[in-house]
């Protein structure tokens, strides 16, 4: 009789079992997506790409070095105002500093000894010139005056010519001169401050501007990322100033030493900037794709679902026929999931809002 009960709740157990799994299997093979839902996904297609991975590394904005202008100063002197800061917009001509030089005032005062000196040799010439068609002097005597009178002329004409390379309409009597822009563009290095004072074996630059239509990007490459950076490598600079913009360029140089410092190598990229964003000094996430060789299935990464250490996508075929299917990924980059087994070629796979027809097909 024991027996017999047995037997029976096992036949229960079996066909209840037997029902939910048809519940189940009724469940996914009767939902179909509603016009509302099918307005919320995306789809794509899983095809047969380049194995490629993906380096992470910081990175920090500069200037390019090969399109700047250096401005340096005319002369020694105090530095008695500077009229812009680091970052400013600027124009071919405007004044950037005034500086007080006794070099330039010294060069006024030799002008004006010069000047002096000329008016007298004119005036000498002039008079053995009347002289001389008078009679009464020695065409010797005229010819001397004449040459004295060049040589007075030619004094002069140095020292003009001089005030006229240190600054010409741009510089006093008083010593004081203007440095002023060469060109349009942005002040993106300053080293003078008013007050300072500007030594003749100084020799450093005051001002470096540049038009920032082209910029440059440092990305530190530590010893274990070595070997998967090269020049040419694509890379995708993603400014911090702007989450929602991405940079496309090369890496156009690769260090040959580490920094003693920070025990890193550094790469540079070579960016248009075009619109104007980027700046000196933003720092940026530098994203490096390296091409490692070999194909493999990939999809969006977006379209994967991650559940309890596994992944899974969803599989569309038509608006009622869908279909949860595991894969192994092999490894994945911001943008795409590189997998091994799970899906095949041509399969159109969901990539937005595929977990809530994931939760419909397996009834969570």
């Amino acid at each position: 009789m024991r027996g017999i009960l047995l037997s029976a709740f096992a036949v229960l157990a079996l066909l209840s079992s037997c029902k939910h799994e048809v519940k189940q299997e009724e469940k996914s093979k009767t939902f179909v997506l509603s016009d509302t839902m099918k307005h919320m996904i995306q789809l794509d297609t899983v095809t047969n790409c380049n194995v490629s991975s993906e380096l992470s590394l910081s990175g920090v904005v500069s200037f390019n070095e090969n399109n700047v202008v250096k401005v340096f100063p005319r002369s020694s002197g105090q530095v008695i105002e500077s009229k812009v800061s680091l970052g400013d917009k600027i124009h071919k001509g405007q004044v950037l500093a005034i500086i007080k030089s006794a070099d330039v005032a010294g060069t006024y005062n030799d002008l004006g000894s010069a000047n002096a000196d000329l008016a007298i040799a004119k005036r000498q010439m002039d008079n053995q010139e009347s002289l001389y068609k008078n009679g009464i002097s020695s065409e010797r005597e005229y010819n001397e005056a004449k040459q004295n009178y060049e040589k007075s002329l030619a004094a002069r004409n140095k020292i003009q010519s001089l005030i006229n390379i240190n600054g010409g309409g741009k510089t006093s009597s008083g010593g004081e001169y203007l440095v002023t822009a060469p060109i349009d563009g942005y002040i993106v290095e300053k080293k003078i401050a008013a007050g300072a004072f500007i030594r003749p074996d100084m020799g450093d630059n005051l001002f470096t501007i540049s038009d920032l239509k082209n910029v440059w990007v440092y990305a530190n490459v530590y010893e274990t990322d070595i070997n998967k950076i090269k020049e040419g490598y694509n890379v995708k600079v993603l400014p911090i100033a702007y989450p929602d913009k991405t940079f496309t360029g090369k890496i156009d140089r690769v260090g040959e030493t580490l920094d003693p410092q920070s025990k890193a190598l550094k790469v540079r990229i070579n960016l248009d900037n075009t619109d104007m964003l980027l700046k000196p000094d933003m720092f940026a996430k530098v994203l490096v794709s390296n091409v490692e060789g070999g194909q493999s299935l990939c999809v969006p990464r977006t379209a994967l679902i991650p559940q309890e250490g596994k992944h899974y996508v969803v599989i569309y075929v038509n608006d009622s026929d869908m279909k949860v299917s595991q894969v192994e990924v092999m490894k994945t980059t911001a943008e795409k999931a590189f997998i091994s087994e799970g899906v095949s070629s041509g399969d159109r796979v969901v990539t937005k809002n595929q977990i809530l027809i994931f939760n419909q097909l397996t009834g969570q």
